[in-house]
């Protein structure tokens, strides 16, 4: 049993379960660029700010609570903060998954071009718009959104709750459905100019069977997708970047 003196230690380290948890599938902070023991440092950091904001509550409620029922109490902590770390990720996630597509399509993913990230291999684009996109989330402050988030979580799924697993399972697949529906959208330039160049250039390989036509367009094509990347990368991150902050605003 949980005695009064004990409560607040163990409300502490279920606001870091939450916390800790969140930062390891959270975008930009969940990056193995950042060494580990930086990411455990911050996520200890903000688990201590958030503290006295958040501990009175939670030790109020974990009080008198037996071990087996502490133990799901971290768990669901454990999963809490891992949901909704995955549900910002997912918006990365897909915005690179369909500019791994438009490289393909432009010719850009060959291995040569390839680059190590955390998904593995990926080519230059796709790590361009994702580093970017990261960059722009920092520029904005829209990480202070997500820990703003973070913080009414606790109003909306108080620690020692039952976790809603299908409810959480819901809101994933709902995340996944509604950014890969986005991301198309911002890579359906780069897919639309594919289809429509390499259909020309087959029909003139046609006519001209004499002549290597798609060799020789082989670099315009990918000279002319650079030039379209180079129109439309101010359009598709501000528009990954609204999508992103609206979501955090409605939740």
């Amino acid at each position: 049993m949980n005695s009064a003196a004990e409560a607040p230690l163990v409300a502490a380290f279920l606001i870091f379960c939450r916390i800790g948890a969140c930062f390891m599938l959270m975008p930009a902070f969940s990056s193995s660029r950042l060494p580990a023991k930086v990411r455990l440092f911050l996520a200890l950091g903000i688990s201590y700010a958030l503290t006295p904001l958040l501990g009175d509550g939670i030790a109020r409620t974990v009080v008198g609570l037996s071990q087996a029922q502490l133990l799901l109490a971290i768990g669901g902590e454990l999963a809490t903060g891992g949901i909704i770390g995955l549900l910002a990720r997912i918006f990365f996630l897909a915005l690179q998954t369909l500019m791994t597509a438009a490289a393909q399509a432009l010719s850009l993913a060959t291995p040569s071009s390839m680059m190590a990230d955390d998904e593995g291999q990926v080519p230059e684009i796709a790590t361009l718009m994702a580093l970017s996109a990261v960059a722009l989330l920092f520029a904005t402050e829209q990480h202070w959104e997500i820990l703003r988030a973070l913080i009414d979580s606790y109003a909306r799924l108080p620690p020692a709750g039952t976790f809603q697993t299908g409810a959480s399972l819901a809101l994933v697949v709902d995340r996944l459905t509604d950014t890969f529906l986005l991301a198309l959208r911002l890579a359906s330039p780069f897919l639309i100019y594919s289809v429509v160049v390499n259909f020309a250039v087959g029909l003139i390989n046609k006519l001209t069977p004499q002549i290597p036509v798609y060799f020789i367009a082989m670099p315009i094509i990918t000279a002319g997708g650079l030039l379209l990347l180079y129109a439309t990368v101010d359009d598709v991150l501000r528009m990954f970047l609204e999508a992103f902050a609206s979501w955090l605003v409605k939740g």
